[in-house]
């Protein structure tokens, strides 16, 4: 699977905003602890307003939180917002016929544990899976 980097920083200001205090988080302080140029960042802020996966108040006290608890917003979640559906599987003629099979499956897997892992799990630092924990 490649994910692009506007999907990295996606996944990256969320995992800010899920680890962050009650209350409103500035875009600034977003991009400034993440690394994000600002100016793809307040695009990505809006693509993911407009999914309804965040919310936002504006003002001197504004900012962005999430608009549902971490636990219930997945990895798949905002992926999909930011890379749209994922492209149906391929066929391959002759003897590589088996290959869509393999291709098929392995979005499968990677649908499947993008989908159980949570911005709880991101911004506690417990991933659900053994071997996946972050040091």
């Amino acid at each position: 699977m490649r994910i692009s980097a506007r999907t990295q920083y996606a996944l990256r200001a969320v995992a800010e905003l899920a680890a962050a205090p009650p209350g409103p988080v500035p875009a600034e302080r977003i991009a400034t602890v993440q690394d994000i140029p600002r100016r793809f960042l307040d695009n990505i802020l809006l693509q993911l307003r407009r999914a309804g996966l965040i919310e936002s108040q504006r003002g001197p006290d504004g900012g962005y939180w999430l608009a549902r608890p971490a636990m219930e917003i997945t990895l798949a979640d905002v992926i999909l917002v930011i890379e749209g559906v994922p492209p149906r599987g391929e066929r391959f003629p002759g003897a590589a016929g088996p290959l869509a099979d393999v291709w098929t499956a392995l979005r499968a897997f990677e649908d499947r544990t993008l989908s159980e892992i949570t911005l709880a799990h991101i911004a506690s630092g417990t991933l659900p899976f053994d071997g996946m924990r972050h040091p």
